[in-house]
């Protein structure tokens, strides 16, 4: 039995298309974060970008546990000296709620130089509306818990 290994050519992506409403963040984004590095499929190979691309709509309308809408802290650096900002999760959700998906998947992707490959199959919108009808992607239905 020879091993086999997947090249970057004969990788197949399908379109996939998840709605954020009522999920919860933590959640959503393991199942997204699987669907993007592959592992799901039968010939996932670690080195190999061979996700799919997943469109989430609605990401304004997610849900957290706890008390994690004031005291989860979002840290980013301007680059000059003193300037660490901050923002906690409601204010960002207020703000940009597409970061905040984001940020949860890319934390759950590998750390190289594929998890940046694997964020451009991921597209974010905080409304219902998106432009990837043409692809025809395929709805999932995450289980409500």
């Amino acid at each position: 039995m020879k091993t086999f290994s997947l090249k970057t050519a004969d990788a197949k992506q399908d379109w996939y298309i998840i709605d954020a409403t009522d999920q919860v963040l933590g959640r959503l984004a393991t199942r997204v974060a699987r669907l993007l590095s592959g592992k799901d499929k039968p010939n996932y190979t670690p080195h190999v970008v061979n996700g799919d691309v997943v469109v989430v709509i609605n990401s304004a309308k997610i849900k957290v546990t706890g008390q994690k809408l004031t005291d989860k802290i979002y840290y980013h650096h301007t680059g000059y000296p003193g300037g660490i900002r901050e923002i906690n999760l409601r204010d960002q959700l207020e703000k940009n709620p597409n970061k905040v998906i984001e940020h949860a998947v890319e934390g759950m992707l590998p750390k190289n130089k594929l998890q940046a490959k694997m964020l451009q199959n991921l597209k974010v919108y905080g409304n219902n509306e998106h432009p990837h009808a043409p692809q025809n992607p395929k709805v999932i239905k995450l289980e409500d818990k």
